[in-house]
């Protein structure tokens, strides 16, 4: 059976990035550049997930989850038999996270997805509702076999937040349903940048290709919507 044949959640990343394509500037801050309008896009992508997964660089710089807080959110969820929350997930090799962030003093349930090492610091500490450890065979978290258990668990629809480098990581594996990007109007420069993709890259035939679906405009933002041609 093929990766992508295997059942898993459908993954979805949502992404603002600069209009040069950066999602954030060289000094890799925490400053906020969409707008209002891509907050609540943001937040509705969200609602509609069972799980918010980011890298754990990611949480290092933002130290908060992305949770639902608006009327509609909650009243969706609940129209639609889910928890107000959906389970936020944090990847990580390591396991190293700062445990005096917002983020696990948030109402939201919390999982960590991780290595056996990786593990080892938060079995008896209450910071996450369940630790999943999935060992790969080159040392790090063997993010298609993760899926398949998070997808066990009735986890069947993620919302993939970031960052680049655990982006590229699942593309890498065809663990990528959509892509939705606002193209937000800056432009940040700087060849250490992160873009919405990193890594080492993708090799020649092994590129993703996609389908557009929609683009919105709204104000001085661009919203685009691509369905993962490559992935089922």
């Amino acid at each position: 059976m093929s990766e992508s044949s295997l059942a898993r959640p459908h993954a979805t990343v949502v992404l603002a990035m600069s209009a040069d394509g950066k999602i954030s500037d060289v000094t890799r801050s925490n400053e906020k550049f969409g707008s209002d309008a891509d907050f609540a896009h943001l937040e509705k992508q969200v609602a509609l997930a069972d799980g918010v997964i980011v890298g754990a660089q990611t949480l290092r710089v933002g130290k908060t989850a992305m949770r639902v807080m608006s009327p509609e959110g909650f009243e969706y969820r609940e129209k639609a038999g889910k928890p107000p929350q959906p389970v936020q997930i944090v990847c990580t090799r390591s396991g190293h996270l700062e445990r005096e962030v917002p983020f696990f003093q948030q109402p939201i349930p919390r999982w960590l997805l991780t290595t056996t090492d990786g593990a080892k610091a938060w079995y008896k500490d209450s910071g996450f509702d369940r630790v999943l450890a999935v060992d790969g065979a080159d040392g790090n978290v063997d993010l298609t076999a993760a899926f398949q258990q998070l997808f066990e668990l009735g986890l069947h629809r993620l919302a993939v937040l970031g960052g680049g480098s655990f982006i590229a990581e699942l593309f890498q594996r065809n663990l990528v349903d959509e892509i939705w990007l606002t193209v937000c109007p800056y432009i940040f420069g700087g060849k250490d940048a992160p873009t919405p993709v990193d890594g080492n890259g993708l090799g020649s035939g092994e590129f993703p290709e996609l389908t557009l679906l929609e683009v919105d405009r709204v104000g001085e933002e661009v919203f685009l919507h691509y369905r993962v041609k490559s992935s089922t």
